[in-house]
Formats: C-alpha cells, structure tokens, sequence
C-alpha cells in the first residue's frame, strides 16, 4: 500500500492524530487572502504605448499589446539600428486581415531599454511599412518578461 494511501487510512480510521499545536507561519500573501486585505482588480489597460529605445537609438512609443503573442519590429527599423544578426524562421504569421505574411527572420535577446530598465527581447522582423507613432509591438511575452 503506498505510503499516502496508508496514512489516510490511519488518519479516517483514528489510528493516528494530527497534531494540533503547531504553529505555521503565513506569507503576506496569504495572510492577505486570510484578512480579506487583497487589492482591488483592475481592468484591462488594452493595448498602451511606452517610450523606449535600443542602444543609442530612440525608438519613439512602443505599442504594448497584449493580445498579440510576438514582438514584431518593422524590416527599415532593423536596418536603421544597424543589426545584422538575424536567424532565419520559418512561421508563418495570420494577420487580423486573415491574410498571411511570412516574416523576414528573428532577432534575439535585442536589449529593449524602457526607463531606467532594460530588457531582452526577441523580434520578429517584417517587411512592413514604418508607423511613425509606433514603430515597435511589444506583445505578451515582452510585457510577462519584464512585468510590467
């Protein structure tokens, strides 16, 4: 009989007490939960924009969305930033459109600096015409990564 199977047996059967006077300590998160204290839950902030930049360059405001699950970073940008280190990929991306598009590589661990924070990300690279307002989409694994 395994060893759990065995020590519920004990415990139903009154073989065998728990006892009663130990002291567990709880972490803030708990006792949180315990005293009613949790914050309130915010709505969705949607898709925002933050200012960054990546290396010496300014990039401008970021669009952050999280509904798109890829970092994408127009073809001209990554010219501009000079990087020459692409790997090519073979996805295939669905726009919202439904028509497919079929991206130019991945830039990896390019360091995104948000504030006085940097981070890496990776970049899917498309061949798309440049948004002067948003140059970049930062998607869901940027945003888990660097939780913000």
């Amino acid at each position: 009989m395994p060893s759990y199977a065995k020590f519920m047996k004990e415990l139903l059967s009154k073989k065998r007490k728990l006892e009663n006077d130990k002291i567990v300590p709880l972490t803030e998160e708990f006792s949180a939960i315990l005293q009613r204290k949790l914050p309130k839950k915010l709505k969705d902030p949607g898709s925002f924009s933050i200012p960054s930049s990546i290396g010496n360059c300014t990039i401008g405001k970021d669009l952050c969305d999280l509904g798109a699950s890829i970092n994408l970073m127009p073809l001209a940008i990554m010219k501009r930033l000079g990087i020459e280190e692409v790997k090519p990929t073979s996805i295939t991306l669905q726009l919202t459109n439904r028509s497919y598009t079929y991206p130019y590589g991945v830039v990896e661990d390019l360091l995104v600096k948000i504030d006085k924070f940097i981070f890496p990300a990776n970049f899917v690279i498309l061949d798309m015409e440049v948004d002067v307002d948003i140059p970049l989409i930062l998607g869901r694994p940027f945003l888990a990564q660097g939780e913000l």
